[in-house]
C-alpha cells in the first residue's frame, strides 16, 4: 500500500494520460468482442464526437487543477476534513475511507444533484442524450458541467481532508470505473450482479441511460454502487429493455453533432 500511495503522489503526467487512453482503447476492444448490442452506426465517428467533449474535459480540469492542489494542501496543512478528524488507521482503510467520501461528494451527489437541479440537467442532457451509449460515453461532458462537477471534487476533497495523493488515486479509478461502466459490453449476468454489490457495473450504469424516468432517476454512482443501494435510487432492468437517450431529445441531428449538444443548456428541451 506504501508503494501506491508514494506512486500516486508524483504520478507523472504521462502516466494519467496512459490510463485515460488506455481504459478507452481496453474497452473499446472488449465492445468488439463481446458487444451488448450491435450498434448499427459509424463507431468511428461517434467515437470522434465524444472525444471531443472529453478533450473539453480535460482543458477544464487542467485549467482549474491548482484549485484542487491548493485546496487538498489547505485541508491538509489545516488538518481539515473527515481523515484528519478519525483515529489512526491502517493506511488501506485510510485509503477506502477516502476514496468513498470522495466518491460520494464527488461523483454521487453532484450527479443526483444535476438530476434535480433543471440548469444543471440541461448541462447534464449533453451526457445522456447519447443514443448509443459506449465506453466513450464515459467522457460526454458539457464543458459547463465539468466545470461545476470539478467544482463538487474540491468539496470533497475539503470535507474529507484528502491529501493529493489520495485524490490522483481517486481520479484515476474514477476514469476507469467510468469507461467501464459504460462500456457496450456483455458480461455474464451472474458476474455483473455479483460485482454490482461492490462496483458500479455495465448492467447496473446502462439502466440510468434508460429514456424515461424513473430509470434515468437511479443509479447514480459512478465507483462504489453502495450509495444507490444505501439512499434507495438503486434500479433494475433487463438488458432486451434498454433504450438508451431521453425521451425529450430523441433526435439524432441535435443529439450528434457538436454545435447543437453545445446549444443544449441554453435550448428548450425539458426534463418531464
Amino acid at each position: 500500500m506504501e508503494a501506491l500511495k508514494d506512486y500516486f503522489a508524483s504520478i507523472p503526467p504521462l502516466h494519467r494520460s496512459i490510463i485515460l487512453v488506455g481504459g478507452i482503447g481496453l474497452f473499446w476492444m472488449a465492445e468488439y468482442i463481446i458487444p451488448l448490442f450491435k450498434y448499427r452506426y459509424q463507431k468511428v465517428r461517434h467515437a470522434g464526437l465524444n472525444i471531443f467533449f472529453t478533450v473539453t474535459t480535460i482543458i477544464v480540469n487542467f485549467v482549474l487543477a491548482f484549485v484542487l492542489v491548493k485546496s487538498s494542501d489547505w485541508a491538509v496543512a489545516h488538518h481539515f476534513g473527515i481523515l484528519s478528524w478519525v483515529p489512526d488507521m491502517p493506511l488501506w482503510l485510510y485509503a477506502l475511507t477516502g476514496l468513498l467520501l470522495l466518491d460520494l461528494i464527488g461523483a454521487y451527489f453532484i450527479h443526483w444533484l444535476e438530476h434535480q437541479v433543471k440548469w444543471m440537467w440541461m448541462f447534464h442532457l449533453v451526457h445522456h442524450s447519447d443514443l448509443h451509449v459506449d465506453t466513450t460515453t464515459a467522457n460526454r461532458h458539457h464543458p459547463g458541467e465539468s466545470v461545476f462537477r470539478l467544482i463538487f471534487t474540491v468539496i470533497a476533497v475539503v470535507i474529507a481532508g484528502a491529501p493529493m495523493w489520495l485524490v490522483f488515486m481517486y481520479q484515476s479509478l474514477s476514469v476507469v470505473l467510468s469507461q467501464f461502466n459504460h462500456a457496450n459490453i456483455r458480461m455474464p449476468v451472474k458476474l455483473d450482479k455479483t460485482l454490482s454489490w461492490l462496483i458500479v457495473t455495465p448492467d447496473m450504469h446502462h439502466v440510468h441511460h434508460h429514456y424515461v424516468v424513473p430509470y434515468t432517476d437511479s443509479n447514480y454512482g459512478n465507483i462504489f454502487s453502495v450509495w444507490d443501494r444505501l439512499f434507495g435510487t438503486f434500479r433494475y432492468l433487463e438488458r432486451d429493455r434498454l433504450v438508451y437517450g431521453v425521451d425529450t431529445c430523441m433526435d439524432p441531428e441535435e443529439n450528434e453533432h457538436i454545435v447543437p449538444l453545445l446549444k443544449v443548456p441554453f435550448g428548450n428541451y425539458r426534463k418531464l
